[in-house]
């Protein structure tokens, strides 16, 4: 990541939840263990089907007497429904801050404090707006959760020039990232078929979640035979849903056609190598190694 640049990510959405149950009502529910998210940490996690299925994903953010979810802007009404839905008699209050606060990516070199630092999730405060190490993974460098208009004076006072936000998502995509466009995955994915373990999205040793019982079955039993990675086009187009197939064999199917595009393949077929060209009914595509590959 370049060290000038500063990537204004306006596609993240910010929600706040505050109030004397605050902690509890979200262990309840998220699958990380929120004792990760304190003054000095932040973690990534998801919001699963009972089922263990994927339905959505963020960065938590400890901020005064609260939390700050950084999620995907197209999830947050949906999320913040599905919040209250869980809310019951929770003493909580959940608020869309998305209007006050944007969300912003930079260099971990930009700080002195992560200087040496590889540790996940590690959180500062820069002129009062925390500045945390992404919790998936370190090459994503930092992100900082800030107002608008400070943004602006922050970028000057850390000499930072507002850079394509397609850059940054080209290299969350080659790390095996998606940040965008998941809308194919709701409801249809497993969690640990996003490679939720490998992006520190869940925790295994918490108590109940939503969707825990089954997760943790198939962890337990290795029942995850799906994998989620990103691919390249090397000629041809693709849609969601289309078939992907190695030696006249399906092996997986595009779940993301954007130009950010995944595929879930079955990675425990023996007909499948990561270094093989696959092809669906129009294309040829690759996979893109990721960095936990």
């Amino acid at each position: 990541m370049n060290k000038q640049s500063i990537y204004i990510l306006e596609d993240r959405g910010i929600i706040y939840i505050k109030g004397d149950d605050a902690f509890s009502y979200l262990q309840n529910i998220i699958s990380n263990d929120l004792n990760k998210a304190t003054d000095t940490q932040s973690c990534f996690s998801y919001l699963l089907t009972p089922q263990g299925k994927y339905l959505f994903e963020f960065i938590i953010i400890k901020h005064k007497s609260g939390y700050f979810l950084d999620c995907p802007k197209y999830q947050i009404e949906n999320l913040y429904n599905q919040l209250i839905l869980y809310r019951l008699r929770s003493k909580v209050e959940i608020t869309n801050l998305s209007n006050e606060f944007v969300v912003a990516a930079l260099s971990k070199d930009n700080f002195s404090e992560f200087e040496n630092i590889n540790k996940l999730g590690m959180t500062i405060k820069f002129r009062e707006d925390p500045v945390f190490l992404d919790p998936r993974c370190i090459k994503l460098g930092s992100r900082i959760v800030i107002n608008l208009e400070k943004l602006y004076l922050s970028a000057k006072k850390l000499n930072l020039k507002i850079s394509n936000i397609e850059e940054y998502y080209q290299l969350s995509h080659s790390l095996g990232i998606p940040n965008s466009d998941t809308e194919n995955f709701q409801n249809k994915i497993f969690g640990l078929e996003t490679n939720s373990e490998e992006l520190n999205a869940i925790d295994f040793k918490k108590g109940c979640y939503v969707g825990q019982e089954n997760t943790a079955r198939m962890k337990l039993k290795e029942k995850i035979s799906r994998r989620l990675y990103p691919i390249k086009i090397i000629e041809g187009n693709i849609d969601n849903d289309d078939v992907i197939k190695i030696n006249n064999t399906e092996i997986g199917k595009i779940v993301n056609n954007s130009k950010f595009s995944f595929g879930l393949f079955k990675f425990k077929d023996p007909n499948f190598k990561v270094d093989e060209v696959f092809k669906t009914d129009q294309a040829r595509i690759k996979i893109i190694k990721p960095f936990w590959s």
